[in-house]
């Protein structure tokens, strides 16, 4: 007979095996630590034992920093086990109608109309050009030319005069089959010193690997770009004949992230440098050995064409103000408790989303058509004023001034009419929750009046999760905590590539060449590897600029 555990104790048992662990690891790295103090009192003598005690403080760490991590995903789902689901309340009746008086309703009928939105209530329509004609193919993709001449004519003569001739271009691909590069390193002996030297080896992405650095990179293309499975991945390379286990992609994917990481790493002390800087977080499901999918988050952090992802097994406001500690300037977010402590911080100033009230008063159509109309109108014409102000080209004092002179009127109004709405209306209602809102975070939301670098919005960031739900969607879930941090670096640094234009693949190749076998010979930085200084060095980069560069 199988008896079932609670999934509780299963969580409990397992955080105590870890705790267990921990300790002992913690005393081994204190030990540790002592040796290297008394072997680097004894000189020159105990150099190499120096060395090799280092190697082992490191991986000692490593293991700590795993150890902590497990434990804070376990702490995180017994509070959800063990918070359960309240139960339903009984049937309550509905809320008496608010007593008005004479001054409250003279307010309420008087109130200020919304003026005329561009477009409809709530979204202005797109302007749509029909095209007079086809567009001509990019002239920055190589060209393979041919000439094709007729055999025969109508009556069977094959001799010809040519007189003219006809001129296609179409948009062509060709067939990338796998391809195996044998390479062979000739061996020669100096005529002077007779010394013997072998030719240098090809560019690797790590040492004895069987792969190319541009194999690796057409791999992570096909993982984190294009979102295909893994299984997918081996059975297209199946039907080329070459047997891959999953487990093969799956280590493959490990070294990508560990030669990425500083390049990742590189990109977070840029946002956190700056002044404005962007976030939201979405679910994403980790698998965790021995207790089941635990459902954690990945957070995306971004400004201009930077983009950094990073998984979170919670979403704790301590875990947020702790990242955040070194950052000075404007942080803009969705209007969430998680950020309270975050705020709390002298240096850091909160900026609120427009988009998300706006999306709510849409909602609210259904019960107060009217009223709610007449709010979200208020915000089509203060989205699109900004439009106006973004067609013509207008950055820095002088977007400030156009939002100070024509959109910020347009929210005094907006602030009059709530206050003459609100009293009419139940607690309860739609499109009072929403002017409660504005009422809690006015100045937050207001925020972009007087900084022009500032959008109305926060919608860039969740437009970067769109790959993250076609990744929940094609693959369910991450095979573990590493696996998940691996797929925040490959998935940031694709973002960011697709923000500055530039083609992920050829990028990773140009990478992996310079941070793999052969990163003495380039002896470049982090910083001078990221999709930004790719960019500034290949200005006009095509698909064969990351072999070509190196």
């Amino acid at each position: 007979m199988v008896v079932a555990i609670p999934v509780h104790d299963a969580v409990q048992a397992e955080n105590a095996r870890l705790r267990e662990q921990l300790s002992v690891a913690m005393e081994l790295l204190a030990a540790a630590r002592a040796e290297l103090g008394l072997l680097r009192a004894q000189g020159a003598r105990g150099n190499a034992l120096v060395a090799e005690l280092t190697a082992r403080i490191d991986a000692l760490t490593q293991e700590l920093a795993k150890q902590a991590d497990r434990i804070t995903e376990l702490l995180a789902i017994a509070r959800r086990k063990k918070g359960g689901k309240s139960p339903v309340d009984e049937k309550k009746p509905p809320e008496p109608a608010r007593p008005l008086d004479a001054a409250a309703q003279a307010a309420f009928e008087n109130r200020p109309l919304p003026p005329a939105p561009r477009g409809e209530v709530h979204d202005r329509p797109r302007n749509r050009v029909h095209p007079t004609g086809r567009k001509p193919v990019p002239r920055h993709i190589p060209v393979d030319e041919s000439t094709v001449e007729p055999e025969r004519c109508s009556c069977g003569c094959t001799a010809f005069d040519w007189v003219d001739e006809v001129v296609e271009e179409k948009l062509h691909t060709v067939l990338a089959h796998q391809r195996v590069r044998r390479t062979r390193r000739k061996t020669g002996r100096c005529r002077d010193c007779r010394k013997r030297t072998t030719a240098e080896a090809p560019a690797s992405p790590f040492a004895r690997s069987k792969v190319t650095c541009e194999w690796l990179a057409w791999a992570m293309v096909q993982k984190f770009q294009l979102l295909v499975p893994l299984y997918r991945i081996c059975r297209y390379l199946g039907l080329q004949g070459i047997v891959m286990a999953r487990s093969v992609l799956v280590s493959q994917t490990e070294r990508a992230s560990d030669l990425l990481a500083a390049i990742d790493g590189a990109n977070w002390k840029e946002l956190l440098a700056g002044k404005h800087l962007a976030s939201d977080a979405t679910g994403y499901k980790v698998q965790i050995p021995g207790v089941g999918l635990h459902h954690g988050h990945m957070e995306v952090y971004h400004w201009g064409d930077t983009v950094v992802f990073q998984y979170t097994p919670e979403k704790g406001g301590e875990t947020q103000a702790a990242k955040l500690a070194s950052f000075e300037g404007t942080l803009l977010v969705d209007a969430e408790s998680r950020y309270n402590q975050t705020a709390e911080n002298p240096d850091i100033l909160e900026a609120n989303c427009l988009a998300h009230p706006r999306r709510k008063l849409r909602d609210a159509e259904t019960v107060q058509p009217i009223l709610a109309a007449e709010g979200g109108a208020y915000l089509t014409v203060i989205f699109d004023t900004e439009a106006e102000a973004q067609e013509q080209g207008l950055k820095g004092a002088a977007l400030r001034a156009w939002r100070q002179s024509r959109i910020q009127p347009i929210t005094l109004q907006f602030r009059a009419w709530m206050d003459a709405v609100e009293p009419t209306l139940l607690r309860a209602d739609p499109v009072a929750k929403v002017i409660r809102y504005f009422g809690n975070h006015w100045e937050n939301l207001m925020r972009f009046l007087d900084d022009p670098d500032l959008p109305l919005d926060n919608s860039a960031s969740e437009r970067e999760f769109q790959a993250i739900a076609k990744l929940r969607l094609n693959c369910l879930f991450a095979g573990g905590t590493e696996g998940a941090h691996r797929a925040a670096i490959l998935l940031g640094l694709a973002a960011t590539c697709r923000r500055l234009g530039v083609d992920y693949e050829a990028y990773l190749t140009w990478a992996f060449i310079r941070r793999g076998t052969h990163r003495d010979k380039y002896g470049l930085s982090a910083e001078e590897l990221t999709p930004a200084a790719y960019k500034r060095a290949n200005p006009n980069p095509t698909r064969t600029a990351g072999a070509s560069a190196a």
